[in-house]
C-alpha cells in the first residue's frame, strides 16, 4: 500500500508538471525529463512528510534540490536548460490549497468587520496559511537555485556550443 501510495503521488505530480511544461513550449524532448523530474521530487516530499514526519517547508526544500540536481543532469543529457526543466516540475509543489485559504481567511475578515471574535479568527488563519505558503513558495525556489549556485559553470554552460 505504501508504495502504491507513493507511485500515485509521482504520476499525478508527472502529469501535472507535462501540462505545465506544455504552456512553456518547451521541445519535446523536454517533456519526458520534466515528468520525471517532477515525479522524484514530489514523491520525495510525500515521503519526507508522510513517513519522516518533516514539514511541508523543508520537505519542500529538500525536494526542490533533488529537483535542481536532476535538472541539471538531465539538462546536460538533453541539451536543454535546466530552467526549462525545473520550473515546471516544481510547479505542482506550489501550496494552492494553503494559498486559497489564505485569500479566504482575508475575504472572511473582511466580511466579519463587525464581530471581533471571528475577525481575529480569521486573521490568524490569514496569517497562518500566508506564512506557510510563502514559506513553501521560497523553500521551493532556495532549493532548486542549489545547484546553479554550486556547479556555475556547468549550468551556465550546458546548452553553448562546445565550438568557438
Amino acid at each position: 500500500m505504501i508504495v502504491w501510495d507513493i507511485l500515485s503521488d509521482g504520476l499525478f505530480a508527472a502529469i501535472a508538471a507535462t501540462g505545465f511544461g506544455a504552456v512553456s513550449d518547451p521541445p519535446l524532448r523536454a517533456l519526458p525529463s520534466i515528468a520525471a523530474l517532477a515525479a522524484v521530487g514530489h514523491a520525495l516530499r510525500f515521503c519526507l512528510m508522510q513517513y519522516f514526519g518533516a514539514d511541508i517547508a523543508t520537505a519542500s526544500l529538500f525536494a526542490s534540490v533533488a529537483i535542481g540536481m536532476c535538472s541539471l543532469f538531465a539538462g546536460a543529457r538533453i541539451r536543454c536548460p535546466m530552467t526549462v526543466l525545473f520550473i515546471p516540475a516544481l510547479l505542482p509543489m506550489v501550496p494552492g490549497m494553503y494559498a486559497y485559504r489564505t485569500v479566504f481567511s482575508i475575504i472572511m475578515v473582511l466580511q466579519s468587520l463587525g464581530d471581533h471574535a471571528a475577525a481575529e479568527e480569521y486573521m490568524q488563519a490569514t496569517l497562518l496559511n500566508g506564512f506557510v505558503t510563502c514559506s513553501v513558495v521560497f523553500m521551493l525556489a532556495a532549493g532548486a537555485a542549489v545547484p546553479i549556485f554550486l556547479f556555475r559553470t556547468k549550468a551556465h554552460s550546458m546548452t553553448r556550443s562546445k565550438r568557438k
